[in-house]
């Protein structure tokens, strides 16, 4: 009987210990960085021809990931962007400096310059 109950005990420490490590390897973990553009484009269709696939394939060699983009933006308070908004994440500001000095980004926004004026600013996201 003891033993069922020293290999309860050692059940138990096995979880508990489990938890913690798991705790403190979440309590680790960096917060995304979120990338948020406002663009007001004057040709539509030759940014969405030119622009976007230079732009996403720019974005994704860079390590980033492009969770939303398009214009149909659903006013909830305020006056919404006037033509675009595109939102990507980063794994930090770091990596998403050296995105937008890459040779990539320079060659996409050459082109995208012609189509469309950028406001963009980077944001850090919450620990989940």
């Amino acid at each position: 009987m003891k033993s069922n109950y020293k290999v309860a005990v050692a059940m138990l420490a096995g979880v508990a210990l489990g938890a913690l490590a798991v705790q403190s390897l979440h309590a680790q973990a960096k917060p995304p960085l979120y990338s948020v553009a406002e663009i007001d484009v004057t040709n539509l269709d030759a940014y969405l021809k030119e622009y976007v696939p230079l732009a996403q394939a720019a974005i994704k060699a860079g390590g980033g990931r492009v969770l939303a983009a398009g214009q149909n933006i659903t006013p909830i308070e305020g006056t919404p962007p006037k033509s675009r908004v595109a939102i990507s994440q980063w794994e930090s500001i770091e990596q998403l400096n050296a995105y937008r000095k890459s040779a990539a980004f320079a060659d996409a926004r050459k082109i995208g310059d012609k189509y469309a004026k950028f406001r963009s600013f980077a944001i850090e996201g919450v620990p989940q």
